[in-house]
């Protein structure tokens, strides 16, 4: 099976979350309890590219041209960084996925819940991820549904347009699942995989459970507005209140084979909080930047922030250190993954998936798929950049040369 998500690459916008941090950072940092995984992704957006980062400059051999590149933070909150991890994650799924219909599914907290995430981010997604994934693999083995098991892959997003909390995971799920004894592919009813009202009632009371096992283990920590909810009494109050209200379930269209799903997913799983090309403008201290109204046709609006409550709910969006944002289970989980699929590709009559490519540098893959040759003179379009300095991090010591133009062949 041959799939392909190719990056398109994008003008260079004109402004960059990067500028605004550095406008702004240093005093937001001054008025607001910024956490060090916080701090540490302000600094690193902050120095991306830069001279802090250190570098090199290279000389064209046939032009002379001077060309001065810095090094990338590459910090997974940082909007410039990540298209080539995306790409590199893409080609090794694509080796995972079946030539079948693919469903996408969305599981949603509620905004109750937000405050106690700020404070709790790693518990609040850990359980989000826990009872999304074990609701559907539960349906998936129900024999009213499809008694087997299925693939999963999920991705966390925190935000939504308008850079507020709203919490949510993405699933794309295998239209169909292996048999327990691993001797039929069962797949789903034409347009039809699980009940979403019934998934949210599962959903919800499994979310519920859980949360309230990590208050009587001790695992929350409580301040500011949760204050009361260390009270074991207020927070089982808090928790029916979230009981008596529908949580957010939906199923959108199932995508039609392979190339669909990874035109999804590389549209959506190293995504940030908000992409340079949306800003708009900075000005005077204020932040405009595009967004989508959901609730009004989907129309494109304008929001305007002052600096630093931009970067404040930028940094809602910060994950835990370490924090996985991107899992997979049933089939497509860890253990046994390569076995299992192997059978599901043997029952589908499928092909083995491609090799995948060998190991290969970022400007190899950049040649490969966008046909960007970065060593190739950007002026004169027949010679080459050569390394001729190497610039090193934190040294404002070292003189730095100049980048120049192409030579005046008018003067010449």
């Amino acid at each position: 099976m041959a799939c392909s998500a190719h990056p398109t690459p994008r003008p260079r916008p004109a402004l960059e979350v990067a500028d605004i941090v550095r406008a702004c950072g240093d005093a937001y940092r001054t008025t607001a309890r910024v956490s060090a995984q916080q701090s540490r992704v302000l600094q690193a957006i902050g120095q991306c590219r830069t001279a802090a980062l250190g570098g090199h400059a290279a000389r064209c051999d046939h032009c002379g041209v001077v060309s001065v590149s810095y090094c990338s933070c590459r910090n997974r909150h940082c909007p410039k960084c990540q298209t080539l991890a995306k790409q590199r994650w893409l080609e090794r799924q694509c080796a995972d996925l079946l030539d079948i219909d693919y469903w996408h599914l969305v599981f949603t907290l509620p905004h109750e819940l937000n405050a106690l995430a700020q404070g709790n981010p790693r518990v609040i997604y850990r359980l989000l991820f826990q009872s999304a994934s074990q609701t559907l693999l539960e349906f998936g083995r129900n024999p009213r549904w499809l008694g087997g098991e299925l693939g999963i892959t999920m991705v966390l997003h925190t935000w939504g347009q308008k850079l507020d909390q709203h919490i949510h995971v993405h699933c794309v799920v295998t239209g169909g699942a292996l048999s327990p004894d691993g001797q039929r592919w069962l797949p789903a009813k034409k347009g039809f995989l699980f009940p979403t009202r019934a998934l949210s009632k599962v959903f919800r009371g499994k979310y519920l459970d859980y949360l309230q096992q990590s208050h009587a283990g001790g695992e929350l920590r409580f301040g500011g507005s949760t204050t009361a909810l260390a009270d074991p009494g207020t927070f089982r109050l808090f928790l029916a209140k979230l009981k008596i209200h529908d949580w957010v379930v939906y199923a959108k269209p199932p995508f039609a084979g392979a190339a669909h799903v990874l035109a999804y997913l590389g549209r959506y799983t190293h995504r940030v909080a908000i992409a340079n090309h949306r800003l708009v403008s900075f000005e005077d201290g204020e932040v405009r930047f595009r967004w989508r109204d959901y609730a009004d046709g989907n129309k494109t609006k304008i929001m305007a922030l002052a600096g630093e409550e931009f970067i404040r709910r930028f940094l809602l969006h910060t994950l835990p250190l370490g924090f996985v944002r991107i899992r997979h289970y049933g089939l497509l989980g860890n253990r046994c993954r390569h076995t299992k699929l192997a059978r599901c590709r043997t029952l589908l009559s499928q092909p083995a998936p491609e090799p995948l490519p060998t190991a290969e540098s970022a400007e190899e893959m950049m040649l490969r798929l966008a046909g960007i040759d970065i060593h190739r003179c950007p002026y004169c379009h027949q010679g080459r950049l050569r390394v001729f300095m190497t610039l090193a991090p934190n040294n404002p010591d070292q003189p730095h040369p100049k980048a120049t133009g192409p030579p005046d062949r008018a003067a010449a």
